[in-house]
Parts: structure tokens; sequence; C-alpha cells
């Protein structure tokens, strides 16, 4: 692959932006050349040298949350479609959800996933192991180094993975060696919700409804149990999706280091609020539910006062097909990984975050939170995934035709961004490169320090 020097690109590094340059040598960076230090020194130990002058060139994106719906749902996403999505998104590294079909509840199909991802993913990756109320086994055999974490559906879910037996909660707790991220929307709620729901308003509610229906308390009861259940155990839980202004004051403030208690915002949550509905309905049906534009600006102020810890995607696509008809009928989740970091760069013009606050969200504290193994950084040594990204005065418009992943749409479609992913390097591969995809070389499974 030889060496390549990438210099005078914007960039962020020890949480400040500044006019850096990198040395990659095959998969690593060999070398950065920071402000104040001569590039004549590194470039003749290049073979190729790319000047990036006006470019950004962040950290990979690692997103701690994906459904790329392989196997079984293979209709509307696979591993190598959604990694080509990634990709374009300027996402290097992500951790898939175990609710395909069959789920991925043994260790045997959890083998199959990587097997599947190391012929396919374009991108980085590693799976979760998904809970039930019988397979703590397999939660004990797992490989820590190996597996980024176990996933848990503390409220509604499809077919087993519904733990809803306390003592079992507990016991996983108390067992895991990885961490636990919880999807937490209360069972018992949200069915009273839709039982009064239907009944003023027919057997399919408008998707208007919603948020009345997975509501705040659905989310907050939830959430607060996981927490209580978490007290005196060692567990690293992560709750995933935090939708509410309410949930966030069950979260400590301050730097990731130190806690063990963690939450993830996602892009649906912090971008669209329940006006939107009316604009795009079902397109922005998600589990959790859009809520209110007060919830919204609490989870925007929660990237930057220390209570939001990632920003993860939850990525899950569904043919459009799919997500016709109302609260009851209509698929719930939405396609977002081409659009994700520039989404939440698009914030920073907004001045609701710093660039800096971006690559920490999504780059560097998913490496901290789940010990990745030399990546998520900008460092010497460290595995060379990064993306390069332009920021222009003038702006550019997404489209359905557009988004890279299989299902073929996009809730941004009509967005205009000023930022752009222009290319994508996962362990050193231009993988991606002004909308063209390199797919001869395949991402790597991921290794956790544990």
């Amino acid at each position: 692959m030889g060496k390549t020097l990438l210099e005078n690109a914007w960039t962020v590094i020890g949480g400040q932006v500044c006019k850096a340059g990198i040395l990659v040598d095959g998969e690593t960076i060999q070398d950065i050349v920071l402000p104040g230090q001569q590039a004549d020194a590194v470039r003749p130990m290049a073979d190729s040298t790319v000047d990036l002058e006006g470019k950004w060139l962040l950290p990979g994106v690692i997103d701690d949350h994906v459904h790329f719906r392989d196997p079984g749902l293979t209709h509307k996403a696979t591993i190598e479609s959604e990694s080509l999505a990634a990709a374009a998104g300027g996402v290097t590294t992500v951790f898939d959800m175990p609710n395909c079909k069959p789920q991925t509840t043994t260790l045997q199909a959890l083998q199959d996933k990587f097997e599947n991802a190391a012929a396919h993913s374009i991108v980085n990756h590693s799976f979760y192991l998904g809970a039930t109320n019988s397979n703590l086994d397999q939660v004990e055999a797992l490989d820590p180094e190996r597996v980024c974490g176990v996933k848990l559906f503390m409220g509604s879910s499809t077919g087993n993975m519904l733990v809803d037996d306390e003592s079992r909660i507990r016991e996983l707790f108390r067992t895991s060696r990885i961490p636990v991220a919880a999807h937490c929307e209360d069972t018992s709620v949200i069915d009273a919700n839709m039982e009064r729901i239907c009944a003023q308003y027919g057997p399919d509610p408008d998707v208007q409804y919603h948020p009345l229906i997975r509501s705040e308390e659905a989310c907050y009861a939830s959430t607060s149990k996981a927490l209580d259940i978490a007290a005196g155990t060692d567990v690293r839980l992560h709750v995933l999706h935090i939708s509410t202004k309410r949930e966030l004051t069950l979260f400590g403030k301050g730097p990731l280091s130190g806690k063990s208690i963690t939450c993830e915002c996602c892009p649906a949550h912090l971008w669209f609020t329940d006006s939107d509905y009316a604009r795009l309905g079902t397109r922005i049906k998600c589990n959790p539910a859009v809520k209110t534009a007060s919830d919204r600006e609490a989870l925007r102020a929660a990237l930057t006062d220390g209570t939001a810890d990632v920003i993860g995607t939850d990525h899950a696509p569904h043919l459009l097909s799919e997500k016709e008809g109302g609260v009851k009928s209509a698929a719930s989740g939405m396609p977002v990984l081409p659009y994700s970091l520039i989404a939440m760069l698009e914030l920073t013009d907004m001045g609701v975050l710093e660039v800096p606050d971006v690559v920490r969200l999504m780059c560097n504290n998913p490496a901290v939170l789940f010990n990745v193994r030399q990546r998520g950084f900008l460092k010497k040594g460290y595995k060379a995934d990064f993306t390069i990204l332009s920021h222009s005065d003038r702006t550019w418009t997404a489209t359905d035709a557009g988004a890279v992943t299989k299902c073929g749409w996009t809730p941004f479609a009509g967005q205009q961004f000023h930022w752009k992913v222009l290319s994508t390097w996962v362990n050193g591969h231009r993988v991606f490169n002004d909308g063209v995809f390199d797919t001869s070389v395949k991402g790597q499974a991921v290794l956790f320090n544990r």
C-alpha cells in the first residue's frame, strides 16, 4: 500500500481544532505532523502526498448502534449494502444489533455474523449478543476481546428478546464482563397507551400519536428501572437512544472516564420533533418515538454539558412499502448512516455544538466506552480509520435517489447540507472516494482491551 502523507487538513487532535497532517503506513498512522512542526521532515518518507488544503480530516466514526438486517431480512438491507452506506457517511466501524432472523442469541449465530462480515463488509465491525430470559450461559461463554456488548431489550421487542424477569436482568448485570446496551421502554405503559389511543382514533391511528403511545412515561419508567437494578452491581450499563428531557435527569454529568452508566443520543431525536410527523409521516417513526421540541433541545444541550456520552445512529432500514400505515402497521426505524455525521456537523453551523464535540461523541467516546483497541483517535500507531470532508457556504440537497442504503430512501431527503463526505479510509485503505467504492479489501473484526 505504500506510505501516504495527507497534509494541510483541518482536524481535531486532543480536543482542539488545528491544521495538521498524517502519514499513513499500510494499515496504521505512522506519524502526525502537528502545528508548528515541519512537514518537510516527514514528506521524504512518503511515497505519495495528498494536499488537503481547505478540507477536514476527522477520525472515522464508530457507530455503536446499527441494524444491518442480515441474516433473514436481507430484502431491505445486508451487511454488504449497509457497510457501503456506512463508508459513504464517514463511518469506519459499526456494532450491529441482534434482532434479525435468526436472532443473534447464541454463540453460533454470533460466529455466523462474523464470518459474513469478514467476507462482505468494507468497514470494521463487531456484533452484540442478544440477551434472553434463558441464555445467560451464552453470555458467560462469549469472548470479551471480540464481542462489543450484550443487547438487552427491557421493552417491547420481537421474539423472545424481551427480558421481563427482573431477577434475570440483575443476574445478567452481575455476570456480564462486557457492556450491556439497553433498549428501555416499558411494555405495560405502551400497551395501555395503545389501547387508549386506538379506542379514540381507530384500529390503526395516525403516526402523530406514536409519541403518545411510546411516551415519555414509558421511557422514564424503564430507564429508571434499569438504573435501579444496576445499582449494587459492577455492570457497565449503556442506555440506548435517550429520547426525553426527563430521562436525562437520571444520568450524571461529566467526562466519560469514571462513569459506569452511560447514555446514547441518536440523530433522529436530535434532528426531528413531533411537528415533523405532519411533513414526514412514518418516515420518522422509530422506537423510541421522536418527541417534543423541548425534548430535542434538552438532548442537544446534553451533548455539551456532559450528560450524553455518545451519538449512535440506530440505523434501521425498512422498505418504504413497510413504512405504510399508522402506528400499528407501519414499521419503526429509519436509515440514517449516509447522513449521520454530516447532520451532526450541520449542528455546528447552527451553534448547537462544536466540531470537537462531534469528534468526541461519535469517534473518541465510543472507542473509550467499549475499550476499542487502536481506533477512534488520530494517534501514532492507531489504525488509519478516517474520513475527509468538505465544508462550504454553498449547500447541496440530500435525495432519496442519492441514499446509499439498500432500502433506497432517507428521512433527510430535501435537507440542505454545508458538509459533505468526500472519502473514507478504513485500515489505511480508501474504500470510498467521490461516490465510488473500492470493495477489494474488507474491514476487520474490532478487538477490545478487556
